[in-house]
């Protein structure tokens, strides 16, 4: 019989190698090459298989059950709204984020609500902490119910054995880079390893209609820890931001086989838990009875949701020969450009003095929608002139001076509008349709400047 050639191939980009290697030659990935079958015709590739006969024979989609996929609400409001209206039974979700931003304390509020509003079990299974430790959490956030049990266990086997006893309905693994497959080669954490145990557990919760979450870490880039596959594996896969000079927190979705992936949660995180924020434009806003020079209000669209959020400018003259360029929250590059259209198409010059911009409360604004904010704050400021009040400032700027349309105009207009806003500087061919606001079209840069009283300086 002949032998079967073992070939290596990237998961990434499917090129082969004769031998295995840390680093995929034709696309750079680390940790992406693994073992393969030869491909079909090659020498030394297995014969083709026969057919059998399927166990469960093929049914017209018309008649499969679209109740098993019926979402369960989760208890907490703003990750139903990223899930798509909870968990569906038998999935798996992949939970990412960098340590201490709260995914531990968000996992453990689930399991809690889990089992008080429902009467079922939830499982949560700590690898990287002891009990003791999570009951203190428990203890500090009000997560303590007779229906969540808790296991400090790192071994995949002994996993599987809580799950035959306790029966529950919610499984979560905190965290899948530090279980052990025994039965698997490689170390706690490798390539292997996190894939045998997500696979293991992909292949429970299919069997058995247990819903998993999953904790998994990330890298300095902050993408998900581990081979690509594992995101290919799980239904739903979660990312978790958060500053920690900030309380706010954000869930986004990345990938859902349930609904749609571009959804986000917000929550503030506290010491005795973790809140939803439904409503969280308050928290980009300063509130001020009067305009102030160098400010501006804009509404950005994370995912689906409309978000308003200040941008301030501030120049100040300076006799360095490089004056200073200073941005927070804001893309650095779209800052230098909005400057460079000003001074060429709008003469505002500010090439002798210092320019700072900025966001308020933590917001990033990286969407060229925010780009006349921008420009009106740092004209606002250099000609001491504040905006009127109760505007908000839509639009993306060219590099000719044009204003551009941007995306979801009617969602954002209709968030400014419940924030008490009246009236809105545009790109030309916005409609004032189902809006009470009173609309401002400014074909230019140039235009928007002398709307917003601008164009002279005092």
């Amino acid at each position: 019989m002949t032998k079967t050639k073992a070939v290596y191939r990237c998961s990434e980009c499917a090129h082969e190698v004769a031998k295995w290697v840390g680093k995929c030659p034709a696309c750079g990935s680390w940790g992406t090459v693994d073992e393969a079958l030869p491909a079909a015709g090659a020498a030394g590739a297995p014969a083709a298989r026969k057919a059998m006969l399927p166990s469960t024979a093929a049914a017209p989609i018309s008649r499969i059950d679209s109740q098993t996929t019926t979402a369960r609400s989760t208890g907490v409001s703003e990750l139903d709204r990223v899930l798509g209206g909870g968990i569906v039974a038998g999935s798996v979700i992949l939970l990412s984020g960098e340590p201490g931003v709260g995914k531990s304390t968000l996992l453990l509020e689930v399991a809690h609500r889990w089992a008080r509003q429902r009467d079922e079990r939830a499982l949560y299974v700590t690898a990287e902490e002891s009990a003791g430790q999570v009951r203190l959490r428990a203890d500090r956030t009000g997560a303590v119910h007779e229906r969540v049990y808790l296991a400090a266990e790192s071994d995949l086997s002994v996993l599987l054995g809580h799950v035959d006893q306790v029966k529950p309905t919610l499984l979560v693994v905190d965290s899948v880079q530090t279980m052990l497959a025994t039965d698997s080669d490689g170390v706690i954490g490798g390539v292997t390893q996190v894939r045998a145990v997500t696979a293991a557990l992909t292949s429970l919760a299919k069997t058995s209609g247990i819903a998993v979450l999953l904790v998994g870490h990330v890298t300095k880039d902050g993408a998900v820890a581990g081979p690509r596959t594992l995101e290919h594996l799980v239904d739903v896969v979660l990312q978790f931001e958060g500053d920690k000079n900030s309380t706010l927190r954000m869930v986004r979705g990345i990938k859902n086989r349930f609904g749609s992936a571009d959804e986000v949660g917000c929550f503030e995180l506290h010491d005795d838990g973790i809140a939803c924020v439904t409503d969280p434009s308050g928290l980009f806003l300063h509130h001020r009875t009067d305009s102030v020079p160098g400010t501006a209000v804009t509404v950005a669209m994370d995912g689906k949701r409309p978000l308003v959020g200040e941008v301030q400018g501030l120049t100040v003259d300076t006799q360095v020969p490089a004056p200073r360029r200073a941005v927070s929250g804001l893309d650095y590059n779209r800052v230098a450009m909005v400057l460079a259209v000003l001074q060429s198409r709008c003469g505002l010059y500010v090439g002798k003095q210092d320019v700072y911009a900025a966001t308020v409360g933590g917001m990033r604004l990286t969407e060229p929608a925010a780009d006349l904010a921008i420009a009106l704050a740092i004209a606002g400021a250099a000609r001491d002139t504040a905006l009127p009040p109760g505007w908000v400032i839509l639009g993306e700027v060219g590099l000719a001076g044009e204003v551009r349309r941007i995306t979801a105009t009617g969602r954002r207009l209709a968030e400014a509008e419940r924030l008490g806003f009246t009236n809105a500087v545009v790109p030309p061919g916005v409609t004032a349709k189902d809006t009470g606001m009173t609309l401002h079209e400014a074909s230019g840069l140039r235009a928007a400047l002398r709307l917003a009283g601008l164009s002279k300086k005092k």
